[in-house]
């Protein structure tokens, strides 16, 4: 199993708290918080981890050098910042295998990725999003399926009682991907997303597993108490 993970964030609305650090080393309990993204995607069965990396990427390859890893790692650096789907573009150049996980670098969603996987071959998708069922929300936009789990399309962020929202965590296929023709530099979600949602290739894999984004600071002090029992 392929993984990219996009680690290349500023971290702005975090900057109070940790400082220059890009957001993926974030401190969680004295360790960066990518350390615990490599802890969960190890525990998936990742054979090749490879990171997008942009601002103060060196602080992060500083890092890796220190780090014993079970896998192989890779890494990939914006020399300008790329979007979104430009930084997994990038990645996705330098990938392998046919069907490639990525991970938002500021997102834990511990999904089982091994059952994504599957539900995402089972459909022959093009994009596999796991979504996570939210309720009373304004901080994220809600993602519609059908039922045979097809997304039919996105709704801008506002305050919903319940829904489904992206978690951060895709299954894509490299050969589609790269043959969307997609520019150097884009969004992810608005410019590849939203664009081909309508062509019913994209598929929602709905999870309950623990999800947290740390991008603003009242999840990040909350990640510091739920990562120790979670990652004992």
């Amino acid at each position: 199993m392929e993984v990219i993970i996009l680690a290349g964030g500023l971290g702005t609305r975090l900057k109070d708290v940790i400082g220059n650090y890009p957001k993926c080393m974030a401190p969680v309990n004295g360790k960066p918080f990518l350390a615990y993204l490599f802890d969960y995607v190890n525990q998936q069965g990742a054979t090749r981890v490879i990171l997008s990396l942009g601002y103060k990427h060196k602080v992060v390859i500083d890092w890796l050098e220190e780090q014993d890893l079970y896998f192989e790692l890779d890494y990939v650096v914006e020399s300008e910042p790329l979007g979104t789907g430009g930084g997994i573009l990038a990645a996705m150049e330098v990938a392998e295998t046919d069907d490639v996980a990525v991970l938002n670098g500021d997102t834990m969603f511990k999904v089982n990725l091994r059952e994504q996987y599957r539900f995402h071959k089972s459909k022959s998708a093009e994009a596999t999003l796991a979504l996570k069922k939210m309720h009373k929300f304004d901080r994220y936009g809600v993602v519609n399926t059908n039922t045979e789990g097809v997304i039919t399309s996105f709704e801008e962020k506002r305050f919903k009682e319940e829904g489904l929202i992206n978690g951060g965590a895709y299954f894509l296929s490299r050969e589609a991907f790269i043959g969307r023709k997609l520019p150097e530099k884009f969004s992810f979600e608005k410019d590849y997303l939203e664009r081909y949602v309508k062509e019913k290739g994209f598929y929602g894999y709905v999870s309950d597993d623990y999800f947290i984004d740390i991008g603003i600071p009242v999840d990040y002090d909350a990640a510091q108490v739920d990562f120790k029992t979670i990652f004992k």
